[in-house]
């Protein structure tokens, strides 16, 4: 099961004791900074729990999987996450 954007935001209520709307802002504003600033190309660095990075794909030959028919696939930005070694401690 997944940890959803409602999960976190009555974690957020049950732990600062903020209303329901302070604590959605809350998230929403984080997750809108890290989202411009990865569009931007930016890295961002959470200490303690990772780094989600901007790498570039480049064009490559690609395969439908449907109709196994083959084709070009564009070049691109992904996201990529890189937890830290205490979060990877504490999973392991």
């Amino acid at each position: 099961m997944s940890l959803t954007k409602a999960q976190i935001v009555e974690n957020i209520q049950d732990q600062t004791g903020l209303t329901k709307i302070k604590a959605t802002e809350t998230v929403e504003t984080l997750l809108e900074i890290i989202k411009d600033s990865l569009s931007t190309g930016e890295n961002v660095l959470v200490s303690g729990f990772g780094k989600f990075c901007v790498k570039e794909k480049k064009k490559r030959k690609g395969r439908n999987p449907a109709t196994g028919e083959e084709m070009m696939l564009s070049e691109r930005r992904v996201v990529t996450f890189k937890c830290s070694g205490k979060l990877r401690d504490k999973i392991n």
